[in-house]
């Protein structure tokens, strides 16, 4: 396989640096199906609202990093910003969370409100001409054991930042990466 071979030609005989590259590519790996889980739901119906979007790029900078990673071999500067780019992702899921759950006020652009309406003109409201269903980020379109898509992308991010954490905490022990 790629990443095993990858893996042993960069991390040469060091089980732990091997064990830490592994954990990048898998934690990269996760983001990957995090993203692709998304489009699957948007594909089957489920538009996705502004913050959702938002949640969806710290996503891409995880791939890109693993990318890196499998490329460079090394860099506890790209698990260090893997760990952040998940680590934004869950906090994002987190606000986003809150939004739907009415424990703060989210972004004015995307939240349900009389001032919203109270904006658009008559026409506005009775347009035909908009090609995407209009989604409001502090509805639940979607949840699995009363958690919504927000709140599973922060648990499954905030796991996924854990994995790059203990990639980079590992790289560390073995003096390089």
């Amino acid at each position: 396989m790629l990443i095993t071979r990858a893996a042993r030609m960069h991390g040469g005989g060091d089980p732990m640096r091997r064990t830490s590259l592994h954990l990048g590519y898998a934690a990269a790996a996760g983001s990957a199906a995090l993203l692709g889980a998304a489009y699957l739901y948007q594909l089957a119906g489920y538009a996705p609202c502004t913050m959702c979007i938002w949640q969806r790029y710290p996503h891409g900078v995880a791939i890109a990093l693993g990318l890196a990673l499998l490329v460079l071999g090394r860099g506890r500067v790209l698990l260090a910003f893997g760990a952040l780019a998940a680590g934004t992702t869950a906090a994002l899921g987190l606000y986003h969370t809150g939004v739907e759950r009415g424990w703060w006020e989210g972004p004015s652009a995307c939240t349900g409100g009389a001032s919203d309406l109270s904006a658009m003109t008559g026409a506005d409201l009775l347009s035909f001409d908009t090609t995407e269903t209009l989604v409001l980020c502090d509805e639940v379109v979607w949840e699995f054991l009363s958690l919504s898509m927000a709140s599973w992308n922060a648990i499954l991010s905030a796991l996924l930042a854990g994995v790059w954490i203990a990639a980079l905490v590992l790289s560390r022990r073995t003096g390089r990466a």
